[in-house]
């Protein structure tokens, strides 16, 4: 008999849109709701499923406040929905940040595009969705703290354990009970690698699972060297500092900003990198700085100390925040050398945009890509070497020096998915299922092998819409 299906409507053969069904035959919740990113925010993806009844959803949970993990929630909130949406603290405040922001970014892009409809005559077009719909969104939030079980909808327990990937990210774990038949299920979501400074490590979890849900976004390998890399973000400031160019770092406004703040922090501390000035061009990354501040309970023990010395505060007291659209257009005057933040991490909208489209064609400006770029993106072009590039209708040519630097990713490498995996999955009398799912299929195809070859288990790879059953 039929007990349980789980059903992926997003980050199946893909690194985006995370969202999973769990289906009982008398409760239903959604882990996760996120947008698809890489290509046009007006993807048919972009949308309620046909195969999720709103009306029939018990509950929303998020494992973290990235977009592509709640970017959907004002969709689904359009269409109907009203129960709650579980998350940690931390995640309900970063999430508000963020799904503000995109939803400004929609209606921006659409009045855009509306701008160039009108001149062709053609008929315009609706934002995905607007502030307003985010706003509503707001209300149904419930915040839980980690470690603590609660019941998400009859039947369904879950509980919200570190996973070490952003500011109050968690893995899931959910223990179902349906017609006196329980399973247990562990969502991974996001994955943060050892030792990335300021949060703690993800969770090593020992208990018993039915099904694991594993992410795989860097499935085929591992980042470099966090050491190597950090010397190799400080060699190349410090040539553009001899060149008294431009240093433009597309930056993820959550996590990421406040990471690359922190080494250029320790790198000013040190005295290894003379106080060059520092934009930080993104009102969501100043306002995550903020709530990374309110959260230090939440930092590793180093981040604690360093929090506590109070060193990287007068580290960092230089940098200069862009709040308004004025701020940010007046960096297109100022002179090298100096490092601008701006988002987005893509370079799929936001600030960063404009700079790129003021300076790519300059010889002596740097780009430094320090994050994942989906297929289609801006980023994704640079990194692979594009050499011509079209930003708001333009054809720009790029000759800046562009670097890519892996080792800064928030993401688990693959060394660190099986270190997270062995626990689950060595010496257990029964074997979880292990569903690999977050990832592009190369990546999928590779963890699943190293897996099978490891551990002696064939891993599930799942589709867009395919149930995966318990």
């Amino acid at each position: 008999m039929r007990v349980m299906r789980i059903i992926p409507y997003g980050a199946a053969g893909g690194v985006t849109g995370s969202c999973f069904l769990v289906d009982l035959k008398k409760s239903k919740i959604l882990v996760d709701c996120g947008i698809f990113q890489g290509f046009s925010a007006n993807l048919p993806a972009n949308r309620v499923p046909a195969g999720i009844s709103v009306e029939k959803l018990d509950a929303i949970v998020l494992t973290h406040a990235h977009l592509d993990h709640c970017g959907r929630l004002p969709l689904f909130v359009k269409a109907g929905y009203a129960k709650k949406i579980y998350a940690t603290q931390a995640t309900i405040e970063v999430a508000k940040l963020i799904l503000l922001d995109s939803g400004h970014l929609q209606e921006s892009d659409a009045a855009r595009e509306n701008r160039r409809r009108a001149r062709a005559l053609r008929k315009p077009v609706d934002p995905l969705y607007t502030t307003e719909d985010v706003k509503r969104v707001f209300p149904l939030f419930s915040p839980v703290e980690y470690e603590t079980e609660f019941e998400a909808a009859p039947g369904i327990k879950a509980k919200f354990v570190e996973a070490g990937h952003l500011l109050g990210s968690s893995s899931i774990e959910i223990s179902a009970n349906d017609a006196g038949v329980r399973k247990k299920i562990l969502f991974s979501g996001d994955l943060g690698p050892s030792g990335m400074p300021i949060l703690r490590d993800a969770k090593k979890n020992e208990d018993n699972f039915d099904a694991v849900f594993i992410e795989s976004t860097y499935g085929d390998r591992d980042h470099r060297d966090l050491q190597a890399t950090l010397n190799e973000f400080h060699d190349l400031l410090s040539r553009a500092v001899e060149k008294r160019g431009k240093v433009l770092i597309p930056t993820f406004a959550v996590g990421r900003a406040q990471q690359l703040l922190y080494y250029l922090g320790e790198f000013f501390d040190q005295g290894k990198l003379p106080k060059i000035p520092v934009y930080l061009d993104s009102p969501m990354a100043i306002e995550a700085s903020m709530l990374y501040r309110k959260h230090s309970e939440l930092y590793d023990d180093e981040a604690q100390s360093y929090e506590k010395n109070r060193k990287l505060a007068v580290a960092l007291a230089g940098v200069k925040l862009c709040r308004t659209g004025e701020e940010s257009r007046a960096l297109n005057d100022i002179e090298g050398p100096c490092i601008i933040l701006a988002g987005a991490g893509m370079c799929n909208g936001g600030r960063i945009l404009h700079h790129l489209k003021n300076n790519l064609w300059k010889p002596e400006t740097t780009v430094l890509i320090c994050g994942f770029q989906a297929e289609g993106s801006l980023g994704r072009m640079l990194a692979e070497g594009r050499r011509r590039v079209r930003i708001y209708g333009e054809d720009i040519g790029v000759r800046a020096k562009i670097y890519t630097l892996g080792g800064f990713s928030a993401h688990a490498g693959q060394t660190d998915l099986l270190r997270w995996l062995a626990p689950l999955v060595e010496k257990k009398a029964k074997r979880p299922r292990v569903v690999i799912v977050h990832g592009e299929q190369r990546q999928r195809e590779t963890l699943a092998q190293k897996i099978r070859t490891r551990f002696g288990v064939r891993a599930a790879l799942p589709h867009l819409g395919e149930a995966v059953l318990l």
